[in-house]
């Protein structure tokens, strides 16, 4: 079961670290051999895991209507996830059985997928409905050459694809749910960084660097090095208050909420973190792309009040805009200017502390995961 804070609990817990200049604490510290992310060796058996667990997609707000679809490279693999004309969410391989063209790009709304090369022709639901020409096919059964189908589960606003098979949902039990559907989604960005996914994630994980390395942008809203830090099965949510939070003093304990006055980041097992901020939420996947390089696909959602209203769409992009300007863009330098040091052999492994948590327990559990 999931055991997690509610926002009375969180608050409380943000007054005494602040009263107290505190912050949650790890156990141990790790140390995580400069080889992890340098070697290709562990570069393949991270994609390999990758493959092999159940791992957010895309937010189910791009797939409002039957038809809708979102095709992207996931883990090396080109797939297709789209609302049937049943209203459930499929994955497949992107690639036509034929000569494994795509069969999509990018996000839209089709009625079937039209191979751009020879028009075979695919249902919603995968299966091949036309061949051009099929008589220069003798043998080629369309029941037995529809797209390839991997797992795929809709689940608290998210698609998960697991191109190893099934997604149960015992796979998810660790896992709350994230988006309503009066949450919409309205932007979505990519980058592709020169440096291993892991280092970029390590960024998100802990407040200790937030005075030193966001002085001029986030720190003058921010705390610095006061945070929960919650961890849930492979997962952990970190929780990074804002100065306004103070505003709560005076506000009867049993209708405080979090709106606004935090950011939360949901490290989701391996490779996904969702983030609640102030006026919109961002889930964003951070794709392997080689040792040293790694593409971010970042998708952003409205958020909504307290009531359950919907924020205004406008409110949204300003808040997104502050987002990159006050944390994106320097930690992202950050990781690559690390990536750009490491195979000077000046350090043996990156030290992890007590004030990073989270990154431990997400290296404890990487480790223990690619060792099965």
């Amino acid at each position: 079961m999931i055991s997690l804070l509610d926002d009375q609990q969180l608050i409380e817990r943000v007054f005494d670290h602040i009263d107290n200049k505190t912050t949650d604490l790890g156990e141990s510290v790790w140390k995580e051999p400069v080889s992890s992310y340098l070697s290709d060796e562990r570069f393949d058996s991270e994609i390999a895991l990758l493959r092999r667990m159940p791992v957010p997609f895309c937010p189910s707000a791009m797939l409002p209507e039957n038809g809708d679809y979102v095709a992207r490279t996931a883990a090396g693999t080109p797939i297709v996830v789209v609302r049937g004309d049943d209203g459930l969410v499929r994955a497949f391989v992107n690639a036509c059985r034929h000569r494994g063209m795509p069969v999509a790009k990018d996000s839209g709304c089709a009625r079937a997928f039209v191979c751009p090369y020879h028009a075979w022709t695919y249902g919603l639901d995968g299966q091949l409905r036309h061949i051009p020409g099929e008589d220069g096919f003798p043998g080629v059964k369309p029941q037995e050459n529809g797209l390839a189908e991997v797992g795929a589960l809709e689940k608290g606003g998210l698609v998960y694809v697991n191109q190893s098979g099934a997604v149960e949902s015992s796979m998810l039990k660790d896992v709350p749910d994230f988006f309503t559907p009066q949450q919409t989604f309205f932007e979505q960005n990519e980058y592709v960084d020169e440096a291993n996914w892991k280092l970029i994630a390590e960024t998100s994980l802990e407040g200790y660097h937030i005075k030193s390395l966001h002085k001029q942008s986030f720190y003058p809203y921010g705390l610095d090095n006061i945070n929960v830090v919650e961890n849930f099965g492979a997962n952990s949510r970190i929780v990074f208050p804002f100065k306004r939070i103070e505003k709560l003093r005076t506000v009867d304990p049993s209708v405080r909420r979090l709106n606004g006055m935090v950011t939360s980041v949901y490290q989701l097992f391996p490779n996904v973190h969702i983030s609640i901020l102030s006026k919109h939420s961002t889930m964003t996947v951070l794709e392997p792309l080689s040792p040293s390089r790694s593409k971010l696909l970042i998708y952003r959602l409205t958020n909504t009040t307290a009531n359950g209203a919907s924020i205004e769409l406008e409110e949204a992009k300003r808040d997104a805009e502050f987002v990159r300007a006050s944390g994106l863009d320097e930690d992202r330098a950050a990781a690559c200017a690390i990536q750009s040091g490491l195979s000077t052999n000046a350090n043996q492994h990156l030290t992890f502390g007590h004030f990073e948590k989270a990154i431990v327990h997400f290296h404890q559990n990487l480790t223990n995961h690619l060792s099965t």
